[in-house]
C-alpha cells in the first residue's frame, strides 16, 4: 500500500535526462540577439496592457516574455553548486532586468497616458500570498521542465507568477518619478524572482541531481544559511504588507457596514463614496442626493464612528450643490470609459470568434446532393502555424462517405475552392470498411 501510494507522488516517474534538462536551461538563459527583441516587445506589450488597464493584453505579455529561463538557470545552478552557471544566469537576469525598467520607463515617459489604473496599483504592494503563488508556481514550473513530456503548465507558470507586469510598473514609478510605485513593484519582481529560483534549487536538490563541484561542509552551511537569511529578508515586509491589506479590509468593510446601517436602511439615497485609508487620519467622504446634515448632525456621526472602534477617522459630508454635481459627472465619467475599455475587449473577441465561425447554413446540403454517397459532414476553421512562425487560419472538412473512401477527395476540394472563394482547404475522409462476417 506504502509502495503504492510513493508511486502516485514519485517525480522520478516520466523524468527527463539530466543532461537533456541541463542542455534546455542553458539554451534559455541568454539575452541576445532574438531573446532581447522578445523581451523587449513583451515590456512593451506589457506597458500598454498596464497603460490602458486590459488584462487580456498584460497575460498575453506574461505568456511572450522570456525572462523564467536566467531565473530557473540560477536556481539549477545553486541546486548543483555550478557556480559558473550560476554567474552566467545572474547576470543575464540583471541584463534583462535593466532593459525591461529601461524600455518600460521610455513607453511611459513618452506616454500621453499616465493615469494609474487598478492594474497597476495591483503590482504596487506585494504580500505573503504573492510569496505563495511565486514559490508554487516555481515548483510547477521546474518540475514541467525535468520531465519528458512537458505539458502545459509553462504557459500557466508565466501568468501565475506574474513578472512583466512588477517590471512595467516599476518602470511607471521610474517614469513618473513615484519612487512608492518603483520600490513596491520592484519588491514584487524580486520577490517573484527569488523564490522561484528557491523552489527550483528544492526540486533538484530533491531529484539528487549530480552537483558540478564538491563543496567542504562548511561552505555547503553558508550557502544554506545564506538561503534561509535571504529567505526571511523577503517574507517579513510581505507579512507586514498582508497585515496592512487586512487591516485596510477591515475599516473598509466597518465602515460600509457603518454607512448601510446609519443612512442606506434609513432611506437617505447616498450618491457619493470616497473612503481614504492612506491619509493621516483617516477619510470618508459622503453626499446625499437631498438629505442635508448640520454640525450637530456631523459630530454625532463621528462620534458614532469612533465608537465603531475607527479612531482617527475623519467622517465629512459633501452638501455644497457644485461640488455634488462636480463628483457626480466625474463618476459617471469613469464609469463611461471602463464601459468604453469593455466595449473594445468584447469587439476584439467578437473579431476572434469571426475568424473561425461558419457561416455557411445552405452548404452542407449543397454537399449532399453533389454527392450523394457522403453521410456525415463536419466543417469548421482551423489555426495553421508555418514555418516562419505565422499563421493563418483554413477551412477543414471532415466526412465519411459510404462506398468510396478516396475518389471524390480532389472534386471536393475543387468545388469548395470555387463555392467559398478561398485558395486553400482541407478535407479528410474518415471512411472505414465494414467488415462482413461469414454466414
Amino acid at each position: 500500500m506504502t509502495n503504492k501510494f510513493f508511486d502516485y507522488i514519485n517525480l522520478h516517474k516520466g523524468e527527463e535526462k539530466g543532461e537533456k534538462v541541463l542542455e534546455n536551461i542553458r539554451a534559455n538563459i541568454a539575452f541576445k540577439g532574438a531573446n532581447l527583441w522578445i523581451l523587449a516587445c513583451a515590456i512593451i506589450i506589457a506597458s500598454v496592457g498596464l497603460n490602458v488597464n486590459s488584462t487580456a493584453v498584460i497575460i498575453g505579455a506574461m505568456l511572450i516574455s522570456p525572462l523564467m529561463g536566467p531565473i530557473v538557470g540560477a536556481g539549477f545552478a545553486l541546486g548543483t553548486y555550478n557556480f559558473l552557471l550560476l554567474k552566467i544566469a545572474i547576470k543575464n537576469l540583471i541584463i534583462a532586468t535593466i532593459v525591461s525598467l529601461l524600455v518600460s520607463a521610455i513607453y511611459f515617459y513618452i506616454s500621453p497616458f499616465k493615469d494609474v489604473q487598478s492594474e497597476l496599483l495591483a503590482r504596487t504592494s506585494p504580500t505573503i500570498y504573492d510569496v505563495l503563488i511565486a514559490f508554487f508556481g516555481g515548483l510547477v514550473g521546474v518540475i514541467s521542465i525535468t520531465r519528458v513530456e512537458k505539458g502545459n503548465p509553462i504557459p500557466g507558470v508565466a501568468i501565475a507568477t506574474a513578472l512583466m507586469p512588477p517590471l512595467c510598473t516599476a518602470g511607471y514609478g521610474l517614469a513618473t518619478f513615484n519612487l512608492s510605485y518603483f520600490f513596491g513593484a520592484f519588491y514584487l519582481y524580486t520577490i517573484n524572482c527569488f523564490f522561484i529560483c528557491i523552489a527550483t534549487f528544492f526540486v533538484i536538490k530533491y531529484l539528487k541531481y549530480p552537483i558540478s563541484s564538491t563543496l567542504d561542509t562548511k561552505k555547503e552551511k553558508r550557502i544554506r544559511d545564506g538561503i534561509s537569511i535571504l529567505i526571511l529578508v523577503m517574507i517579513i515586509p510581505s507579512f507586514y504588507l498582508a497585515y496592512t491589506l487586512y487591516q485596510e479590509k477591515k475599516f473598509t468593510k466597518t465602515v460600509e457596514e457603518f454607512i448601510d446601517s446609519e443612512f442606506t436602511d434609513r432611506g437617505y439615497t447616498v450618491i457619493y463614496k470616497k473612503i481614504n485609508y492612506n491619509s493621516k487620519p483617516k477619510k470618508v467622504e459622503l453626499a446625499f442626493l437631498d438629505k442635508k446634515l448640520t454640525e450637530e448632525n456631523i459630530l454625532m456621526y463621528n462620534r458614532l464612528l469612533q465608537e465603531k472602534g475607527l479612531t482617527e477617522v475623519n467622517l465629512t459630508f459633501k452638501q455644497d450643490e457644485k461640488d455634488i454635481k462636480s463628483e457626480i459627472l466625474n463618476e459617471l465619467n469613469r464609469q463611461d470609459r471602463l464601459f468604453a475599455e469593455k466595449d473594445i475587449i468584447i469587439n476584439d473577441l467578437k473579431k476572434e470568434l469571426a475568424k473561425y465561425k461558419v457561416n455557411q447554413p445552405s452548404l452542407v446540403n449543397e454537399i449532399q446532393a453533389l454527392f450523394p454517397t457522403i453521410k456525415e459532414v463536419s466543417i469548421g476553421k482551423i489555426e495553421r502555424n508555418l514555418v516562419d512562425s505565422t499563421s493563418r487560419v483554413d477551412w477543414l472538412l471532415i466526412y465519411k462517405d459510404s462506398i468510396k473512401p478516396y475518389d471524390d477527395n480532389k472534386r471536393i476540394v475543387n468545388w469548395l475552392k470555387a463555392r467559398l472563394q478561398v485558395d486553400t482547404v482541407f478535407v479528410v475522409n474518415i471512411y472505414q470498411p465494414v467488415e462482413h462476417t461469414k454466414e
